[in-house]
């Protein structure tokens, strides 16, 4: 886990586009989740999924839990200052995600090795039950990856 000696006082904002389906507020279609940065390397979002969101009924469908944990951990990548781009994505279902119950995202960026950076993330019922977890590895890409950047 990324160790820091400065974590902040309380949660700080992360600046995000205001089109991005997962978090950005002017994104009709969007989920529209507020994640906060806890710490340098860590992010988390508190969110209560609704009907709209789900598969079978009454169950969150498993491309947007695994959606959510996607954004949580490239929130904590953009909070040790990397532009990265998800280069692999595993997710483990634990136990079903029901519409209409709060749920907790945490991010965490587990280690950086030149442009490569391995995060974390878990989504959590109220009860502190894990109910998704994921794996992922991010880019930076080779330009630096600066957000609106267009490829050459």
């Amino acid at each position: 886990m990324l160790t820091t000696s400065d974590t902040l006082a309380a949660p700080a904002a992360i600046d995000t586009p205001a089109t991005c389906f997962v978090c950005g507020g002017d994104n009709p279609r969007g989920l529209r989740i507020r994640f906060r940065i806890e710490a340098e390397g860590r992010s988390l979002a508190h969110w209560q999924p609704g009907a709209d969101w789900e598969g079978f009924h009454g169950i969150i469908h498993g491309g947007i839990v695994s959606t959510v944990l996607d954004e949580a951990m490239s929130k904590a990548v953009a909070s040790i200052g990397c532009h990265a781009l998800t280069a692999e994505l595993r997710v483990r279902f634990r136990h079903p995600v029901h519409s209409g119950r709060g749920v907790s995202i945490r991010g965490t960026v587990i280690d950086r090795n030149r442009r490569r950076i391995r995060a974390e993330a878990s989504l959590t019922g109220r009860d502190g039950q894990e109910l998704a977890h994921s794996w992922g590895v991010f880019l930076i890409p080779p330009d630096g990856g600066e957000p609106g950047d267009t490829a050459k």
